[in-house]
């Protein structure tokens, strides 16, 4: 059976462990290079990272593939993941690359890729340079020695992404006397979000901002918004915005110190556009982790949840193809169709702030349009990734869960992309019954599994 390649969000994994190997990276940068390259114009790769360690090992292999394949490589160095979607389209590379693990510990990386309209690239794409990486007689087809690729540095690239974040927000408007709590995990945003919000004029709170290549996402920023919630209490701030490590998922904060997920971000800004009748056939897109909460209040106000498999560039492909506006995860990707090609955690932050100021109320009161149903995710770890329905302890615990629930509620099993990890996720209006399913489920899962 040949090795995976790529998984939900490109290649992730251990660094120096397959496939977040230099040699894989070499190998993907020689693949991808020729992939993109077409006739004999110049062609222009942008490559951007987070903070941690091992960015330096790939940057420099992913380098000398892509500069070996005839690419000249622009390297703009640590910069979120919705910069390098956006500096792709606006430097008019024919590709885009991120070495990231987003919010994965520093000892993880990974490796995505975005085409020269900002978008991350298809299933199919991806298979097809996994082919050439993977194949151990690969004809490359190299170019002649004149025509090899430059590799050179980009100093102006913050600039440009503050420039065009600060743009989102109307010149008639400022964040002049509200106080913002930022936590950047020690990760790709910690230069330019407080910039952003200073230069709109918001008093910053800068906490997860002193990297160190080992501290990315150590408890801090998104996956620990607890930290950032005690500074906003601490600061009186009106806000607290929590990012991961490269800057594409938000988790919010409000005055009083409560967490807002991906989810109830996205009620608040569906339930602004439908008011201001610009959100298109009132459609919601999201995945299946959605808590079913989401889908009853599009209902109930006239609109519509579309769900996709999970991974953010599930929910961008089915944006565009239904022309909706408006879509992410519960875990904080935020896509804003009209201003940005990928999910956007600050963006994110300055819309939760605009609708703030239009409204003139605080964002515990916003946060009140949805309240989750209890929600209960398990991890199971698991040797081989047999499909659920073809086991019959499985599909028996399966359907006893879903006959308790009823209409109520729902049962979610399904494999992480990136992990040898089988999920288990149950939800419903009883908080008692609900953790009862799921730990019930992830047994049967987990003996399911075991044969």
């Amino acid at each position: 059976m040949r090795k995976k390649l790529f998984g939900t969000d490109g290649l992730r994994g251990q660094a120096n462990i397959f496939p977040m190997l230099p040699e894989i990276a070499l190998r993907l940068g020689l693949a991808a290079g020729q992939y993109f390259r077409n006739g004999h114009r110049r062609h222009r790769v942008l490559i951007g990272k987070d903070t941690r360690l091992s960015g330096y090992v790939f940057e420099n292999a992913l380098t000398s593939g892509f500069c070996a394949s005839g690419m000249d490589v622009y390297l703009v160095g640590p910069m979120p993941t919705p910069a390098i979607s956006f500096l792709t389209k606006n430097m008019r590379a024919d590709l885009g690359v991120v070495i990231s693990a987003s919010h994965n510990p520093f000892m993880d990386n990974g490796i995505k890729f975005f085409d020269r309209m900002g978008f991350k690239l298809s299933d199919q794409v991806e298979e097809d340079i996994s082919e050439l990486v993977l194949s151990p007689d690969v004809n490359w087809k190299h170019p002649q020695p004149e025509a090899i690729g430059r590799a050179r540095k980009i100093v102006d690239s913050p600039g440009r992404y503050v420039v065009h974040l600060k743009n989102s927000l109307p010149n008639t408007m400022s964040l002049q006397g509200m106080k913002v709590v930022i936590d950047c995990a020690h990760g790709a945003t910690y230069r330019v979000a407080p910039l952003i919000f200073e230069e709109l004029g918001a008093k910053v709170i800068m906490a997860g901002t002193e990297p160190d290549g080992l501290n990315i996402n150590k408890k801090c920023g998104s996956l620990y918004p607890e930290v950032a919630a005690a500074m906003v209490m601490e600061h009186g701030a009106d806000l607290g915005l929590t990012l991961d490590g490269d800057g594409d998922r938000l988790i919010a904060i409000d005055e009083n110190g409560g967490i807002l997920d991906g989810d109830q971000i996205m009620a608040i800004c569906a339930m602004d556009l439908m008011e201001r009748d610009e959100l298109p056939g009132n459609l919601l897109v999201s995945t299946v982790m959605s808590n079913m909460a989401l889908e009853v209040f599009m209902q109930e106000h006239g609109g519509r949840l579309l769900r996709t498999k999970v991974g953010d560039r599930y929910v961008v492909e089915a944006m565009r193809k239904e022309g909706a506006v408006l879509g992410g995860e519960q875990s904080g990707h935020l896509i804003f169709l009209d201003y940005a090609t990928t999910g956007d955690g600050i963006l994110a932050g300055i819309k939760l702030l605009k609708i703030m100021l239009q409204k003139n109320r605080p964002l515990s009161e916003l946060s009140r349009f949805l309240t989750p149903f209890p929600q209960r995710l398990i991890n199971v770890h698991v040797e081989r990734k047999r499909p659920f329905d073809e086991v019959q302890l499985i599909q028996e615990a399966v359907k006893d869960a879903e006959a308790q629930l009823g209409s109520k509620g729902r049962v979610l099993l399904r494999y992480s992309g990136t992990e040898s990890v089988a999920r288990v996720m149950v939800e419903g209006q009883d908080d008692t019954l609900v953790e009862d399913l799921a730990i019930k489920l992830s047994r049967a899962v987990e003996e399911g599994l075991r044969v």
